[in-house]
């Protein structure tokens, strides 16, 4: 139980650096959406940054090991632009009707909000929908 301790005490300041951003603000999420501020955009382009670099630094150093000791591999993504694009329009789609991202959704949950609740009750479900059904979908 102690070897994930450190993964809880990352998503937990995690979370509290989403909330404490705004990031999870429905009125900051509608803001980027209507173009009419850069706070979200800076958070987003600054993860995009912070990931880029990431991998490119685990990549370009070599085979490292992940807190467990298993080796980091990160396979190369398979082409398929019309399924990126249908992917993102799905999450682009969600994300602008409900207000919410992934991350910001657990962050609020934690918090008690009742409808990011109902709203992580609906992505597990559809994520286990996808499970179910991926093998029958298009590749």
């Amino acid at each position: 139980m102690t070897r994930y301790l450190p993964y809880l005490l990352i998503g937990i300041l995690f979370g509290f650096v989403l909330i404490k951003s705004e990031a999870a603000s429905w009125y900051r999420i509608q803001e980027m959406f209507h173009f009419q501020s850069f706070h979200m955009y800076g958070i987003l382009f600054s993860a995009i940054a912070t990931g880029a670099i990431s991998i490119q630094i685990i990549k370009r150093l070599g085979k490292r090991k992940a807190l467990d000791g298993q080796a980091i591999d990160i396979p190369e993504k398979a082409p398929g632009t019309k399924s990126y694009v249908i992917g993102g329009l799905i999450f682009g789609l969600g994300w602008g009707l409900i207000g919410l991202c992934p991350g910001p959704m657990f962050a609020l949950a934690g918090t008690g909000s009742l409808g990011a609740i109902v709203v992580l009750a609906g992505a597990l479900h559809g994520t286990w929908l996808y499970g179910a059904l991926k093998q029958h979908l298009p590749r």
